[in-house]
């Protein structure tokens, strides 16, 4: 609805608030009047109705012409190569006038949904500071007139990567939600995410990013029922029942990864991601995992990605060579730059345990329990912990 709206309002904020004041309509209608019998169709109506009554309101012309074209027909504006509303709303907050932490983090807002307490955990960022990136955006886009469409097929090359950048980060809000009050693993996002990856993978058959990530993403999907026990519980890789992985989506996503290997093009960020994955998910359990092969893929990625958080993954697999003692070093040096993050103090206090410091891993598992949002990730956390006596 909101990507709808867009397109023919212009307007981020005129979108938003159409589409919510169309829904606080239908929870004030719906029990007395009873759902309609299209309740999609009903809200869009409703929706641009109260857009349309919000742009006469704040119009200080007296165009009855225009008035009534905006009432009654929708603009001509080309469809692109695909036509899909959330993907035009995705290549339109990703356009190049915008910076690009600013571009994932309106797109997430705006197509995935996201509060912006999640965004601004994702970023690791105030509440503050994001709300006034998203804003400043969404008056960008309106000043500068950016149009609500998919490019054109020869511009696609060069605005494809922030697009991925953004669905990414989506499909890691589906995968390990960061909101307290939501559920743990958002199969609506991760879902929405692969679906998306799938139509850039049509645009891009040749890209190799848009390859890995769509590997990565089904080859972490696969894992999605057996990640959450039944108390509602994380439950860890290595804990994983294997037999509950969806098979077809691992062989998917399995065949995408040696395309990529054959094509023999150095691999980007996302298609390392995906071969470690793949060796995760051909691994009879965790014991058959090729810990070596990982490391290397790591230390691979990290030449690509230098960031903090690839240096934490990379020590979690060297701690399974080297020893936690090894990996327990690497990870102390990422204190500065990860402080506020939770998988950072979950880590160490897994390490810690390990090396019997049960005070210090105690200390670390309370700090990630703080730190972190996901309800199913702080009971696991909350467990190990309690095991440390």
């Amino acid at each position: 609805m909101v990507a709808g709206l867009a397109r023919r309002f212009g307007d981020l904020d005129v979108a938003e608030e159409a589409a919510a004041e169309a829904f606080a309509v239908a929870v004030e209608r719906w029990p007395s009047d009873g759902v309609p019998p299209n309740p999609g169709a009903w809200l869009t109506t409703t929706a641009n109705r109260k857009a349309i009554d919000r742009l006469r309101r704040e119009s200080k012309r007296d165009d009855r012409q225009k008035e009534a074209q905006l009432a009654y027909d929708e603009p001509v504006e080309p469809l692109g190569v695909i036509d899909d509303e959330r993907l035009r709303l995705i290549f339109t907050c990703c356009h190049p006038a915008l910076a690009p932490e600013t571009r994932v983090a309106l797109t997430l807002r705006m197509v995935g949904g996201l509060t912006v307490p999640e965004i601004a955990r994702a970023f690791l960022v105030q509440e503050t500071t994001m709300g006034q990136r998203i804003t400043r955006a969404k008056a960008k886009i309106k000043a500068a007139k950016i149009p609500y469409r998919v490019p054109a097929t020869e511009d696609l090359p060069a605005r494809v990567t922030g697009v991925l950048a953004v669905l990414f980060l989506v499909f890691n809000e589906g995968y390990l939600a960061t909101g307290p009050d939501t559920d743990p693993v958002r199969a609506d996002l991760t879902a929405e995410a692969i679906r998306l990856t799938r139509l850039i993978r049509g645009l891009l058959p040749t890209d190799g990013e848009v390859a890995g990530l769509l590997a990565l993403m089904l080859l972490t999907e696969a894992r999605r029922t057996a990640r959450v026990s039944a108390t509602g519980e994380l439950v860890p890789l290595g804990e994983q029942d294997r037999g509950v992985w969806d098979a077809e989506l691992i062989a998917e996503g399995h065949q995408l990864v040696r395309e990529r290997l054959a094509a023999g093009v150095a691999p980007g960020r996302y298609q390392i991601l995906a071969a470690v994955n793949a060796v995760h998910t051909s691994a009879r359990d965790v014991w058959d995992t090729d810990w070596s092969q990982i490391v290397a893929l790591y230390n691979q990625l990290i030449r690509v990605d230098p960031s903090p958080v690839v240096a934490l993954n990379r020590a979690i697999a060297i701690a399974e060579l080297d020893g936690p003692e090894v990996a327990l070093a690497a990870i102390d040096e990422l204190e500065s730059a990860l402080s506020g993050y939770h998988a950072y103090h979950a880590t160490r206090a897994d390490l810690l345990r390990r090396l019997g410091r049960s005070d210090d891993s105690r200390a670390a598992y309370d700090q990630a329990i703080i730190l972190a949002g996901n309800t199913a990730e702080a009971a696991f956390l909350g467990r190990r912990r309690d095991q440390l006596g």
